[in-house]
């Protein structure tokens, strides 16, 4: 048996956004969070 390679930390953001993209309910939670934050500073 071989030993699981380890990922380098581009694949593993390569691989999480993929799954945000392909996930409806996380995209609109993140967007929301940006909305937020950008409300924040302009005040």
């Amino acid at each position: 048996m071989r030993k699981p390679r380890k990922r380098s930390f581009a694949e593993l953001v390569l691989e999480n956004k993929r799954q945000i993209m392909n996930d409806r309910a996380a995209l609109e939670k993140l967007e929301e969070k940006l909305e937020e934050k950008r409300l924040g500073r302009a005040e």
